[in-house]
């Protein structure tokens, strides 16, 4: 091991002007934040795509992401990546069939969609049932567990640290110790930013913050495969297991997951990670249908060119792009620290940031995880309040403020929403814990969420039911079955829930579902009964084509992926075979676009 590094006055001077630039863009884009709600949440609708694309990977890279990735790794090896990596499927579902509906839409946030897609009480209801669901409770869920990670890297570099002297401090019952108090001053600031620079400070600040966050892995990733007891990419071959850098699960093992091998599961367990987890739950950044802080910045978007290929951009990044530097670090991790016990096999990724890193180096990649904390943290405060605020209080309780009254009360919002992401935090232990329970309680909702654009049938209580259904039954299929298996159960009764409840119900009022397809026009035969009438209106069409561009892309990007990774160990005759698959692929959907007049992008 080598030797444990101190904190010195360049690491913190680096660290320190990370935080002063990252405050400039906030105060830079203050003022044009306070104009309106459509500015502090949409940036006046003017973000160029890449910019839109590169916020979206940058919110999804969260300080508990290469932590998350390096226990994945030391559990079941590469292959244990699969359990996020089968959302590429329904991400590639968003970047052909939702990013221009969305787009096109027009509204300020995806839980206003309920009132342009439904009619009466129920549409209503959904959508402030909706803004609290997601904008509080999930949301903070979600910010709880990225702060935990916070606080784990915080505890593996300052072991020792208190907090006005105190090594933790109780108060309401709630016991918040030095590294969550630490963690919670982070926060403060990250909300006060927030709260100025509204989505173009986000965003501009999100860019930064991911080419900041991807040099800093890369480097460790170098460092931690040149340290002595590694012996570069040969030596962790030679010191690790076969299975480890497997890339693909084994299928058909009776006896699941386990610690000692590649990802080995039963057939059961393969299909309900591949074939059923992507489009029936509900989770940040992969949306069945899109939505969340996508949709977000999909409607941020100039138009329908460039939300196609920010979503586009977004999934090649986010699945094929940024893992490699991650995993690398999480393979040496195994070698340096073969006795660190499982539950703390996510700390081997900081430990090598503390125990080998030089003098400033040590300083970027903290100031690279407090970037990647941030651009989560910032979207995640911003994406809230845009639903409370927009969806639930200016909807329900003062629907004629000034836009500068709702931008101040938006900024208020971010404030709270903080303090209380920070008492959820206290009351967390695991953070698997919590990706789980989100995966299981929105089982269901996923077909919901996909059918509603395209079968004029769905209606608000399709949507109320589908939400609610997974809790009715959670409590008591969580006692017998495991997760992933719980998926079959929860997913089943949840569908026989809401299309029960969706043909025992009224369907949307006539008025209300020709106005929406006049302005998203989905066409397709499940909306034949609106749409037969509608003779002015031209509707989408070429769904075929964009099936073939949707298994185009999801090629492109497996295919990319494993082509860096086979380059990357060696097996370059492969690896660049992989690539020109990829790069096929690429021309596939390219040729189309071109066709359909997207394939040029001018901003």
């Amino acid at each position: 091991m080598g030797n444990v590094q101190v904190i010195k006055t360049l690491d913190w001077l680096i660290i320190g002007m990370y935080f002063i630039f990252v405050a400039g863009i906030a105060i830079y884009f203050s003022k044009r934040a306070g104009k309106s709600r459509a500015e502090f949440f949409l940036s006046g609708r003017n973000l160029p795509w890449w910019i839109a694309g590169t916020s979206m990977v940058a919110t999804t890279f969260a300080a508990d992401t290469p932590l998350a990735i390096t226990e994945l790794v030391a559990k079941n090896g590469i292959a244990g990546n699969w359990i996020w990596w089968n959302m590429l499927f329904g991400g590639m579902l968003t970047v052909f069939f939702f990013s221009r509906l969305w787009r096109r839409a027009g509204i300020m946030t995806d839980v206003e969609f309920a009132e342009i897609r439904y009619s009466g009480k129920p549409a209503a209801f959904l959508r402030g049932f909706r803004a609290v669901y997601l904008g509080l409770f999930m949301n903070v869920i979600i910010m709880g567990w990225v702060n935990l990670a916070m606080v784990k890297i915080l505890s593996v570099m300052f072991p020792d640290i208190t907090f006005l002297g105190l090594k933790d401090i109780s108060f309401l019952g709630f016991s918040f110790s030095a590294h969550l108090l630490w963690v919670g001053v982070i926060l403060l600031i990250v909300a006060v930013c927030s709260s100025l620079s509204g989505l173009w400070g986000v965003a501009v600040t999100d860019t930064f913050q991911f080419v900041m966050a991807m040099v800093g892995t890369i480097i460790l990733a170098v460092i931690a495969l040149n340290i002595p007891s590694v012996g570069g990419l040969s030596g962790l071959k030679e010191k690790l297991p076969d299975w480890v850098f497997q890339f693909t699960p084994s299928v058909g093992n009776n006896t699941g997951t386990s610690v000692s091998g590649v990802l080995s599961m039963t057939v059961a367990a393969f299909i309900a990670y591949i074939g059923i987890q992507w489009w029936a739950s509900w989770y940040p950044g992969a949306e069945p249908g899109g939505g969340g802080y996508i949709a977000q910045r999909i409607m941020s978007a100039k138009d329908e060119k460039h939300s196609l290929f920010a979503t586009l951009w977004f999934t090649i990044a986010h699945y094929a792009i940024r893992p490699w530097p991650w995993i690398i670090v999480a393979l040496v991790s195994l070698v340096i620290y073969p006795d660190l016990d499982f539950a703390h096999k996510g700390n081997g990724y900081v430990m090598i940031m503390r125990d080998y890193l030089p003098t400033g180096l040590l300083g970027l990649l903290l100031a690279a995880f407090f970037a990647a904390y941030m651009s989560t943290i910032t979207t995640q405060l911003n994406w809230g309040t845009s639903y409370i605020v927009n969806d639930f209080y200016r909807r329900f309780f003062r629907p004629k403020g000034s836009e500068k009254y709702y931008v101040r009360v938006s900024r208020i919002t971010t404030i709270l929403i903080m303090f209380i992401s920070l008492i959820a935090t206290s009351k967390m232990d695991r953070i698997s814990d919590a990706w789980i329970f989100i995966l299981e309680c929105s089982a269901g909702i996923g077909l919901v969420l996909i059918f509603r654009w395209f079968w004029w049938r769905i209606n608000a209580w399709s949507e109320i039911s589908a939400m609610v259904a997974p809790f009715l039954i959670y409590p008591f299929i969580k006692r017998y079955v495991e997760f992933p298996y719980t998926l079959f159960y929860i997913v089943g009764w949840s569908t026989v829930v809401w299309l029960t409840v969706t043909y025992l119900t009224k369907p949307t009022e006539e008025k209300v579902l020709i106005s929406f397809y006049k302005r998203i026009h989905p066409g397709g035969k499940l909306w034949k009964h609106v749409s037969e009438n509608l003779h002015d209106v031209k509707s989408d069409s070429g769904y075929f084509q964009l099936f073939i561009d949707w298994i185009a892309g999801c090629i492109l990007v497996i295919f990319a992926l494993f082509g860096f990774g086979k380059i990357i160990f060696g097996e370059y005759i492969t690896g660049m075979l992989y690539l020109a698959i990829a790069a096929l692929s690429a021309g596939v959907i390219y040729f189309h676009l071109s066709q359909v007049g997207l394939g040029k992008i001018s901003d």
